[in-house]
């Protein structure tokens, strides 16, 4: 009975002390879980205290960056994205600077974002048109052909790996369409029970309000005034817009006037 009572109590505290990313490795660790890809819980452990070691200055962590750029082609999507973040930790690597730019064709709209937020702290205006499109909704397209089952409804949350819906591609197969990103169904585009071509727009995804507050942040610093519009719709708000987003929109669109005058004065 007390080992029964041990094991309880042991394996879900080994599960959980192997998937915190809170605790420190030591660099033998670092280099280990950095190289051991088919775990990608791991190599994201390490690639989190990498980041933390680079805001406190150690400069040791520059002999990981090769294997780090080599981990944005990794078949895990998360793994890429968390790759994309990291990299924006330290702004004047070149190397980060031109993979986070490759990372921003990402298939995976998450990593595509990542990379575009990272992409400020280079003061980088490519990530501009990214970072537009994650005030916008998202469209979620059919990947293939087949009949659709949808399984939510308008205004429900959403976040990656959220199923939206179901396509009936043949008798006996049925495939899995899942959200990549966070925030609300806004619309659905097609009806329940159609037949879809691959490609078809199938429902919008309204942003998340994190995801809507990091964009904001981020045209505070590249806005112009081509984003000005898009900025004042969220400073205007309404109650679908919290006061933090109203607050931030309006900050950011402050920033941009106050940019653009002295471009002018210039």
């Amino acid at each position: 009975m007390m080992l029964v009572v041990f094991l309880v109590v042991l394996l879900p505290f080994l599960f959980w002390r192997s998937t915190w990313f809170g605790r420190s490795l030591t660099d033998r660790e670092v280099e280990k879980y950095l190289l051991d890809t088919k775990h990608p819980r791991k190599t994201q452990h390490a690639l989190v205290r990498i980041a933390e070691r680079i805001t406190r200055g150690d400069q040791s962590v520059k002999r990981w960056y090769p294997q780090v750029q080599a981990l944005t082609t990794h078949e895990n999507k998360e793994l890429r994205a968390t790759v994309a973040w990291m990299m924006g930790q330290d702004n004047q690597a070149d190397g980060f600077h031109q993979a986070l730019l490759e990372l921003l064709e990402d298939s995976d709209p998450l990593v595509e974002r990542n990379a575009a937020l990272s992409l400020v702290r280079f003061a980088d205006p490519r990530s501009k048109p990214t970072l537009r499109a994650m005030l916008q909704p998202y469209t979620f397209s059919a990947a293939r052909p087949g009949t659709i089952k949808l399984r939510l409804e308008t205004g429900e949350p959403v976040n990656p790996g959220t199923l939206l819906a179901r396509l009936e591609v043949g008798e006996d197969e049925l495939a899995e369409l899942r959200s990549p990103l966070s925030g609300r169904v806004q619309q659905f585009l097609v009806a329940d029970g159609v037949q879809v071509e691959a490609g078809q727009p199938l429902l919008l995804i309204s942003p998340a309000e994190e995801q809507t507050w990091e964009a904001l942040r981020a045209l505070y610093l590249l806005g112009d005034l081509e984003d000005l519009p898009l900025v004042e719709r969220f400073a205007r708000g309404g109650d679908a817009e919290s006061a933090r987003i109203r607050q931030q929109a309006a900050a950011t669109a402050q920033a941009i006037r106050r940019r653009a005058q002295s471009q002018q004065e210039n």
